[in-house]
């Protein structure tokens, strides 16, 4: 009896069955979207940050050609909506639009116990934009750059106070007491319009504030920017100096927005995604509406988001234990 063709034939038959079943699994992806996306949001409507997600999902749906929900999943300071991803399928049709440097980086240290894992249980996609806060003085004040504020809190010898309404500037604020070798009771806000009447009143020295408050308030008058906290300049401050070059070179604290989906996901899905974004973000009213929020693009690929995220998981730990956040 002669194997051979039968032998052929079984060749045949295997080559036959793996071509479908690579054909079964790569379908989804070349047809992505056949359906609606989701895109989780962990802020409440009408927020600024909810502004912004919505702003790209809708772009997201003018690029993609399906439509793109926004869903609002709010508390524990984004844990509820980022838990949300990270359990959803992994098929390209829940995304997270998010502030990664405080849903991913900055929890895994406030959190006591974290329901996801930062790394492991995501895929980064793209970034998408930095926001940085500044240094603020109460306008009627004769401070003109970080060298006269940091002698006028050396002059009080830790008797001085600041405020703070976000993490990320009361870590800015705690970094730059720590370089110039004093300390200031920190006075943790609601929101930065509260800090601004405490300020006038003469009960702040300063504020850490981001910089879409900061630039209304300068417009009026009502506070002088020092130093933003990021590593270069604002696009919203462009004549305000970084705290690095006010003399603090190891200074440089900034949020950072990006787009991420769940652990798993296709890798035709990404990049269908981030081709998608990366038009976005060519867009001139892409420019423009992350000029009026005070924000500026983030070049870089998903490497990038990565990157970021192992630099700041353990930065993270440092500015958490400096700013004495309390664990939840």
């Amino acid at each position: 009896m002669n194997a051979m063709p039968f032998a052929r034939g079984l060749s045949a038959g295997l080559l036959s069955a793996v071509s479908l079943m690579l054909a079964g699994t790569s379908a989804p992806a070349q047809d992505y979207p056949t359906k609606e996306i989701h895109a989780i949001c962990m802020f409440p409507p009408g927020t600024g940050a909810d502004i912004l997600v919505r702003f790209f999902a809708a772009k997201l749906q003018e690029v993609i050609g399906k439509s793109v929900v926004v869903e609002n999943k709010v508390g524990a300071q984004g844990s509820i909506a980022t838990e949300a991803v990270a359990r959803a399928k992994p098929d390209g049709y829940t995304i997270a639009i998010t502030p990664a440097s405080s849903t991913l980086a900055m929890a895994a240290h406030i959190f006591k116990k974290l329901s996801y894992d930062p790394v492991k249980d995501f895929a980064p996609v793209t970034p998408l934009a930095t926001v940085s806060f500044s240094i603020v003085v109460d306008g009627k004040k004769p401070f003109r750059s970080m060298a006269d504020l940091t002698a006028f809190l050396k002059s009080k010898d830790a008797r001085g106070f600041y405020g703070g309404a976000a993490n990320t500037g009361i870590v800015s604020s705690e970094l730059y007491l720590r370089a110039i070798g004093t300390k200031s009771q920190p006075v943790s806000f609601r929101t930065p319009v509260d800090m601004l009447g405490a300020m006038a009143n003469g009960d702040l020295d300063f504020v850490s504030a981001d910089n879409l408050w900061t630039v209304g308030q300068a417009k009026e008058g009502r506070v002088k920017a020092l130093a933003v906290t990021g590593a270069s300049r604002s696009s919203a401050l462009p004549d305000v100096p970084t705290l690095k070059e006010s003399g603090f070179p190891d200074i440089a604290v900034e949020a950072w927005w990006g787009v991420y989906v769940p652990a798993g996901t296709p890798q035709p899905v990404i990049d269908k995604l981030r081709v998608a974004f990366e038009k976005i973000m060519a867009m001139p009213d892409t420019k423009a509406f992350l000029t009026r929020g005070a924000m500026d693009p983030l070049a870089g690929n998903a490497d990038t988001l990565r990157a970021l995220l192992v630099r700041d998981l353990e930065k993270w730990g440092e500015y958490v234990e400096l700013a004495k956040i309390e664990k939840q």
